[in-house]
């Protein structure tokens, strides 16, 4: 009777632990077969030779890890600059309860329309800025969605790419990402 007791107890505990797991995953359906579209790239008012149209893809994500408070999302070129890779995108404090960004939430409002702030990226201000590697190359764009245990960060606009990465590692519960690339 005991072992039967034990083995009812650590079944119900077991599927408590299943209920509570998640899939945590984040995607784009506007990224086609791994690649930016044109719409998705860097606009010719950059001064940089790319003549998209800057308008930042659409981001779903799901499987919220337990404990999640808030998430940031990032979106960063790991071949520019020598190497040492180059941010085009943070968004901070996205609550808890939203589980995408619109297309084109990047320059719209419709990221502060749901209470998350954009802070500044390597192109030296807040907001997203596409893809545009130089002629002839290849770059690979790693966008990371990061569940945090607080509910904000404290940032304003005009943090930089790494004090938001320093507060991040702080504050991480889990992270997931995709990888997405695009030539000229």
């Amino acid at each position: 009777m005991t072992l039967l007791m034990l083995t009812l107890i650590a079944g119900v505990a077991l599927m408590a632990a299943s209920a509570g797991a998640t899939d945590f995953r984040v995607y784009s359906h506007d990224i086609k077969d791994g690649q930016f579209q044109e719409e998705q790239v860097l606009s010719q008012a950059f001064g940089l030779g790319c003549q998209g149209g800057n308008l930042s893809p659409h981001i779903n994500w799901e499987g919220m890890p337990q404990g999640t408070q808030s998430f940031v999302l990032t979106m960063f070129d790991q071949d520019a600059n020598g190497g040492k890779g180059w941010t085009h995108w943070v968004v901070v404090n996205i609550p808890y309860t939203v589980n995408s960004l619109p297309r084109g939430a990047g320059g719209s409002g419709a990221v502060e329309a749901v209470g998350a702030l954009q802070t500044r990226n390597d192109f030296g201000q807040a907001g997203y800025g596409g893809p545009c590697p130089p002629p002839g190359q290849t770059h690979h764009y790693v966008v990371t969605l990061t569940a945090l245990s607080v509910a904000k960060l404290a940032v304003d606009r005009n943090a930089t790419p790494k004090m938001v990465a320093a507060l991040i590692e702080g504050n991480k519960i889990a992270a997931v990402n995709f990888t997405a690339s695009y030539q000229r």
